[in-house]
């Protein structure tokens, strides 16, 4: 029986405000974006998204759907390999990758949709669920928000928390006291500066980390600076993290020798493709990794990796991603499988929910001819 050939592309926005302004140690914002691609071959549709800007969407519309269009969807694998080089002179990083993650995790729930199997049965498993850690913690939060959340993480069962640093570094302290003495040696407690430091502030900083027993420092220094991480990763006692802004496995390979455990964002990476190659990176230099935010995506994936420790449980996309689709997997005593309990048979299982329609924002203009 011969594959169908992909027939139809379509790609919308979708805007979720977060309940109030919530911020790191270098951004603050109101709301996360949700750009959402269906690809259809015969009478089957995949379904992917991304979070990035709108514009990722007219990147799909202008550049990546015109080469899906009576394609077959059967050779994942070689489809992102032409549509990456069909963005070269528009670069692959930033918008452009997050476009293209969105239409190869839809490529390959049509593939398995097709195939009639779900989809962490064509990626294999070596663990039937995932530790979710939780995450949030933003630096603007009252101290009374901050324990909530934690309180509401441990109940989940998680057993590592992370919270945002990189303000004050005095305040920062005080933070991470404060969840210190409210997880009581039980959990593990991890901190993301998001960039904010200097390499000599980090350190410092990092003194203060190791003294709490905190064993996740995430981009001390922004993850450009590879001198800086090395820096700080020498200094300190616990893990020095970065990567959720890997676009490529090359990209992968530069950070592969600053950085205890690698994170890969498979929303920004290039797709489910990108995280596996990613991941190959990593295992081939002896480094474990960790999915970055997205945790209904990274559900099937992440239990297909060895060396992964654990997924983001995120507090926005935790919220967000019942909105967005019906299927989507939940936390259950700190772990997330692959598929949710109303998940459809085939593919990720997942379907774009009628409760989305509210958060819709308009479509990027179809291309020129």
């Amino acid at each position: 029986m011969s594959t169908p050939l992909i027939n139809d592309v379509t790609v919308d926005s979708y805007r979720f405000p977060t309940p109030q302004t919530e911020a790191d140690g270098t951004l603050a914002w109101d709301a996360t974006t949700a750009v959402v691609v269906s690809i259809q071959a015969g009478h089957e549709r995949g379904l992917g998204w991304t979070y990035s800007s709108p514009a990722a969407a007219t990147v799909i519309e202008h550049h990546l759907a015109p080469e899906l269009r009576k394609t077959s969807p059967g050779d994942v694998t070689d489809t992102w390999l032409r549509l990456r080089r069909a963005c070269r002179n528009i670069g692959t990083p930033g918008v452009v990758a997050h476009a293209l993650s969105a239409v190869d995790i839809a490529l390959w729930d049509l593939e398995a949709r097709l195939m009639e199997v779900p989809l962490n049965a064509l990626f294999g498993s070596v663990r039937r669920a995932t530790a979710v850690y939780g995450s949030g913690g933003f630096v603007n939060l009252t101290d009374d928000q901050l324990t909530d959340q934690v309180i509401g993480w441990q109940a989940a069962g998680c057993t590592a928390v992370k919270i945002k640093i990189g303000v004050d570094t005095e305040r920062d302290v005080e933070r991470i006291t404060l969840v210190h003495k409210l997880i009581g040696g039980k959990t593990a407690l991890m901190v993301d500066a998001n960039g904010a430091y200097t390499p000599g502030e980090a350190c410092r900083v990092g003194e203060e980390l190791d003294r709490l027993g905190v064993i996740w420092f995430e981009e001390p220094v922004t993850s450009d600076d590879t001198a800086g991480l090395r820096t700080v990763r020498d200094a300190v006692r616990c893990d020095v993290t970065a990567g959720e802004y890997v676009y490529s496995e090359y990209e992968a390979q530069r950070l592969i020798d600053v950085v205890d455990c690698l994170q890969l964002d498979v929303t920004r990476c290039g797709g489910y493709t990108g995280f596996l190659r990613g991941a190959a990176v990593a295992a081939a230099n002896h480094r474990d990794i960790s999915a970055h935010c997205a945790p209904a995506l990274h559900a099937g994936i992440a239990a297909a990796v060895p060396r992964l420790r654990h997924i983001e449980w995120f507090v926005d996309h935790a919220r967000l991603e019942p909105l967005l689709v019906t299927g989507a997997p939940v936390v259950v005593e700190g772990r997330i499988a692959p598929r949710g309990r109303d998940a459809e048979p085939y593919g990720h299982g997942m379907r774009l929910s009628a409760s989305a329609a509210p958060y819709r924002i308009s479509r990027p203009a179809e291309p020129s001819e």
